[in-house]
């Protein structure tokens, strides 16, 4: 895949990153050092997926049922965003790499609401790879804040039911301009979706490592993409609809 870059690589990547804390209790160490593991992998997977073309990477740090985890390892994982951004924005800033944020912000510890914010603020320019950091992110949370928005509008005479599709529906989402996502990875050998992105993952492919996320290196991020080129994305047509022949059912 290093020689020749495939014409079909996922436009969006998007990725659950689970196993930190397995990764280090097999190992006998505390589960923090597992996450501080992860925050090295986000920053390795973050370069690979930029210099291999992906156009935009949504990367799941922290769900909205993390914040029932023992007080101690939510106050760990917290402290983790900041120092990303202290060590990674000005690279992200040199690369053209432009962060985003979907999840219920107002729940995150005014300090790491801060150091997003600023992030934010700072690629605002960037017309280059779109980094997505899913924090404090619930699917369903975001399908229910959609709707109160539409509800909104539609108490204002701005939406009517009679002209919502999906395609307008969606601009009321955390993040409108994202795409649907292409290519869904989960490490750590689990295989469920964990109310992540639910609206956008519609028909992406899916793919399981079970690698733990500090193990899961640009190696195993090449061999996802690899398998993504090899399959046929349908849509709900038939095979022969999508190489340009003709529908045998249909004649």
């Amino acid at each position: 895949m290093n020689e020749e870059r495939p014409a079909n690589l996922p436009s969006h990547l998007a990725i659950i990153m689970d196993g930190n804390g397995r990764w280090a209790e097999s190992r006998g160490l505390p589960r923090t050092d597992g996450h501080r593991a992860g925050m090295e992998t986000v920053r390795a997977i973050v370069r690979a997926s930029r210099e291999l073309g992906v156009k935009w990477l949504t990367l799941y740090a922290f769900s909205s049922e993390n914040w029932n985890r023992p007080k101690a390892e939510v106050d760990f994982l917290m402290r983790l965003p900041e120092e990303f951004f202290e060590k990674e924005l000005p690279e992200a800033i040199e690369k053209n790499v432009r962060i985003l944020a979907i999840g219920r912000r107002e729940r995150l510890p005014a300090g790491v609401r801060a150091s997003l914010e600023n992030a934010i603020a700072r690629t605002a320019h960037c017309t280059g790879m779109r980094l997505v950091f899913a924090l404090s992110y619930g699917a369903r949370g975001e399908l229910v804040e959609a709707a109160r928005r539409m509800l909104r509008d539609a108490e204002l005479g701005r939406v009517t039911p009679e002209a919502l599709t999906e395609k307008s529906f969606a601009q009321y989402l955390d993040e409108p301009e994202m795409p649907d996502v292409d290519l869904l990875i989960r490490t750590g050998g689990e295989y469920r979706v964990s109310n992540f992105l639910l609206w956008q993952i519609a028909y992406a492919e899916i793919y399981t490592s079970d690698a733990m996320w500090p193990e899961f290196g640009r190696d195993r991020l090449e061999r996802a993409l690899a398998e993504y080129t090899r399959r046929e994305r349908r849509f709900g047509l038939t095979s022969a609809q999508v190489r340009g022949g003709r529908d045998e059912v249909a004649s």
